[in-house]
């Protein structure tokens, strides 16, 4: 059974013709002869994938010609020119024009297989990136939830069913993994669109602000307080609160949390007063909060409040299917952010894309994307963890220090302090191992 790939053949001279296509198909390629180009033509589509091989020399329209009209008909349709000696200067022009290859007569059949075989390829990834492309477009245009697996269906789905309700969610998934996402399509799609969307990581505020920035003030409730500040859950009034990582908010926090969730008022540092506020919270967390082992000192009865509807996102390992569909859609706005052409996904990439656990889910691939379209994908993907059973036991330790590295610098987006904290490792070390793993810290940073 063909499986090499499509050929349209075009070769006026039958003899030649029919060796030709013989030499083709004893390679495994699916071929298509035409006597002529013009009959090869009207059975031409932009959607061909596979490569044309044409003589030179042939009435009507030769393959010149026919090279010329099947580039304003797709530019990056690979045409293999088959030339006499006499025309190897017109064919050398037709190169620098565009053309894929030229093939001098006589020719060993080998040489025109190879030929064959790489702009077969060519044209397969150029085809497949055009189809990422498109579907990227679409789904990033309607469903900004990006996948197409049966997991991101239902979440779309109930997403949508849930969003006017007013309900408050809790959102359990992986550091990466889109939490803020789904928070805002949750505001996007309620009733609540119009009002503002308050995001807050509880892990990232130090403690001796995060009420304040909860709640408000009044001027001079403590010290520096010069004046009035609106916090975020009364400047969410009329939309939508997302508190991410509620697993790190402290318990004396949780408490004044839970009679807001209770009560919808807050009460601001530094006065009595208690004011109503009209809100939906979007809670998120990458721990299980009803695992009590996992839970820690998060309050139980917190936790049941938010936990009148709770979300899943899938990590990234879990929908592999996906994976080419948000690379693509993060490859085209890393293009156009960067002012870069969109570069065709090369077999490594393709490989690398398909084997590797992405452990910091879609943040990470998103990074990954944009080193591709930089160029320097590869200091930052060749040291990944391998799926070969064939490394050494200090090469596989290796792989697996620098994955965790990534992982940490992935949920800290970036910040070296937690990173380190994480790690546990002083810093020294930790810049050291940097170096020898090629790991840039740099494209783990959050996006202003």
């Amino acid at each position: 059974m063909a499986d090499g790939g499509n050929i349209i053949l075009i070769d006026d001279d039958k003899d030649l013709r029919l060796a030709t296509i013989q030499t083709l198909e004893l390679a495994g390629f699916s071929v298509s002869a035409f006597s002529s180009a013009r009959t090869a033509l009207g059975d031409m589509s932009v959607d061909f994938n596979g490569a044309v091989i044409t003589d030179i020399r042939m009435p009507d329209i030769d393959g010149l010609e026919l090279f010329a009209r099947l580039s304003r008909m797709d530019a990056d349709l690979p045409v293999i020119l088959v030339t006499g000696h006499g025309d190897i200067p017109m064919a050398v022009q037709a190169i620098q024009a565009g053309a894929y290859d030229f093939i001098a007569k006589p020719f060993a059949a080998d040489r025109l297989v190879q030929s064959a075989r790489r702009a077969v390829e060519k044209r397969r990834l150029v085809m497949e990136n055009r189809t990422l492309r498109q579907s990227a477009q679409t789904a990033s245009d309607s469903l900004p939830l990006i996948g197409q697996t049966p997991a991101m269906e239902s979440l779309r789905q109930t997403l949508r069913y849930i969003a006017d309700t007013d309900v408050d969610v809790l959102v359990a998934g992986e550091t990466g993994s889109g939490k803020e996402v789904v928070a805002q399509l949750l505001h996007n799609w309620s009733r609540r669109r119009s009002g503002n969307f308050v995001a807050l990581n509880c892990g990232a505020l130090p403690e001796t602000v995060i009420e304040s920035e909860l709640f408000g003030h009044e001027a001079g409730a403590f010290t520096g307080a010069q004046k009035r500040r609106i916090g975020r859950i009364e400047h969410a009034g009329g939309g939508t609160l997302f508190l991410d990582e509620i697993e790190s908010m402290l318990p004396a926090t949780q408490v004044k949390m839970l009679r807001v969730l209770e009560t919808r008022q807050v009460n601001p540092l530094g006065t009595n007063e208690v004011r109503p506020v009209d809100l939906r919270v979007v809670a998120a967390a990458k721990i299980d909060l009803g695992d009590p082992a996992m839970r820690g000192d998060f309050r139980e009865d917190l936790y049941y409040r938010l936990n009148v509807v709770t979300l899943s996102i899938p990590p990234l390992r879990e929908r592999r299917e996906d994976i080419p569909l948000l690379f693509s859609h993060f490859a085209a706005r890393a293009a156009e952010r960067f002012k870069r052409d969109i570069p065709v996904i090369s077999r490594s990439v393709q490989q690398y894309l398909s084997t590797h656990a992405w452990p910091g889910n879609v943040r990470e691939l998103s990074h990954f994307a944009e080193r591709v379209v930089l160029g320097v994908e590869a200091a930052g993907w060749q040291a990944t963890p391998s799926t070969s059973t064939q490394n050494s036991l200090p090469e596989k330790l290796e792989l697996y220090e620098a994955d965790i590295i990534r992982q940490a610098l992935s949920a800290s987006d970036g910040d070296v302090r937690l990173t380190i904290e994480a790690l546990g490792i002083p810093r020294k070390t930790f810049y050291d191992k940097l170096q020898r793993h090629g790991i840039n810290r740099a494209d783990f940073g959050r996006k202003r």
